[in-house]
């Protein structure tokens, strides 16, 4: 192992509490953002569409630059990414802290959707520090510091956005910045030279890193079980905050309370849970079990008549913070350690796409919903939606799982 590499222990806590501190400064936005689009945009039905465009504008970013971060760090190294994707959030939350109009708020969610993907250069660096057997896992606890930092940050939020909604975003930008300097302090490099790749745009661009994913049978499958996933998690930064106001009366510091429970639980499953069901069912079987509970979940939450019921259907939905991990796991496992930050470039420009498509398809379903005569007289709709779609994933996770462990099984017997 290079003598850039510190001990791993001491390099997965770096990681994870960067990436915790990360989260924590994006959950904090959650349930003011929409406040703040409806202050210039004005009532629930336009709010619910140019949220949802905001939310998709995010993600085209990071479609077109997750590759070319995942291949840079590939070059260059995890350590100086992560760094610059702190201060990079750090200055953008400050740009949205003091936005006098729309377009500021349209330039700081580009702006914030190209420094967020160096996410996937933290999965990568977990790959760089761990091995194969052990990567759901190590994948879990990575889950799990992003649902501590949204246990926290929606709580944080929800509070400070009683005073303003514009002090959740100072909070935000100060914690990005605090990422910033611990970061520079104490987070090791991960990628030893030898493992490193030459920088090449055919790579780098989002249509050439998705080639990778074409590579091999399984890694196929599961790429269209990735983008099904995280389609239907866009459903709540498009639609559940105006969902939970307009249907059940709830307030910020609701729906930051909410989201701070479905935290606690996603932080159970994947840090502590997640382990264990490997153990039990394997990689394979753990993700169709998460991918089928988070569907009753969705489905649960669009049809519940009170938000008590509503309250109640995260339970259910919590298992689907099982199948995150173990697709990550899965996919890992398929290509070479100099190919990780490009796997993981893939990975998020397929749910760059998805957060592309969902956000628009979610909040249109939302606002033709909603209103004094709504085409679709059903609030719930886009969660039933939802459902579906993990719903088939999880089918098609299914398929894919029996598919190669027969082919294993015939590998096996072979020799």
């Amino acid at each position: 192992m290079s003598s850039l590499l510190r001990p791993r222990k001491a390099a997965i806590a770096f990681i994870l509490v960067t990436a915790a501190l990360d989260i924590v400064a994006m959950g904090i936005v959650i349930p003011v953002l929409p406040a703040l689009i409806e202050e210039f945009a004005g009532p629930d039905a336009q709010a619910g569409t140019i949220n949802g465009a905001l939310v998709a504008l995010w993600a085209l970013m990071q479609f077109f630059c997750s590759p070319v971060i995942g291949s840079l760090s590939d070059r260059y190294g995890r350590r100086p990414v992560i760094l610059l994707s702190a201060l990079g959030l750090a200055v953008d939350y400050v740009l949205i802290a003091v936005a006098p109009n729309m377009w500021w708020l349209v330039v700081g969610r580009a702006i914030a959707g190209i420094t967020s993907s160096s996410f996937t250069t933290v999965f990568a660096y977990m790959a760089d520090v761990t091995p194969p057997e052990q990567r759901a896992r190590a994948y879990g606890l990575i889950g799990a510091a992003f649902s501590a930092g949204f246990i926290a940050g929606p709580l944080l939020g929800g509070l400070l956005g009683e005073l303003s909604p514009r002090a959740p975003f100072w909070a935000a930008g100060a914690l990005s910045g605090l990422a910033f300097l611990y970061g520079l302090a104490v987070l090791p490099e991960s990628l030893a030279p030898e493992n490193r790749m030459a920088f090449s745009w055919r790579r780098a661009n989002p249509f050439g890193a998705l080639r990778l994913l074409r590579s091999h049978t399984e890694l196929s499958g599961l790429a269209l079980v990735n983008f099904m996933l995280h389609f239907s998690h866009n459903v709540f930064p498009a639609v559940f905050v105006l969902y939970a106001g307009h249907r059940y009366g709830w307030s910020a510091w609701d729906v930051g309370l909410l989201l701070a429970v479905v935290g606690a639980l996603d932080m159970v499953m994947q840090g502590l849970v997640v382990s264990r069901v490997v153990k039990w069912l394997g990689d394979r079987g753990t993700m169709v079990v998460g991918l089928f509970g988070g569907a009753v979940g969705l489905a649960c939450m669009g049809l519940a008549p009170d938000g008590g019921w509503f309250a109640l259907s995260i339970l259910p939905a919590a298992l689907w913070g099982l199948a995150m991990p173990t697709i990550q796991s899965l996919m890992t496992q398929r290509v070479s350690p100099s190919e990780q930050g490009q796997l993981q470039g893939a990975n998020m420009s397929v749910a760059s796409v998805a957060g592309i498509l969902a956000p628009v398809v979610f909040g249109t379903v939302y606002s033709v919903s909603v209103g004094a005569d709504p085409l679709f007289p059903n609030p719930g709709l886009a969660f039933v939606i939802a459902a579906l779609v993990l719903l088939l994933g999880a089918v098609i996770g299914w398929t894919v799982a029996r598919r190669n462990g027969r082919a294993e099984e015939a590998d096996g017997a072979a020799a």
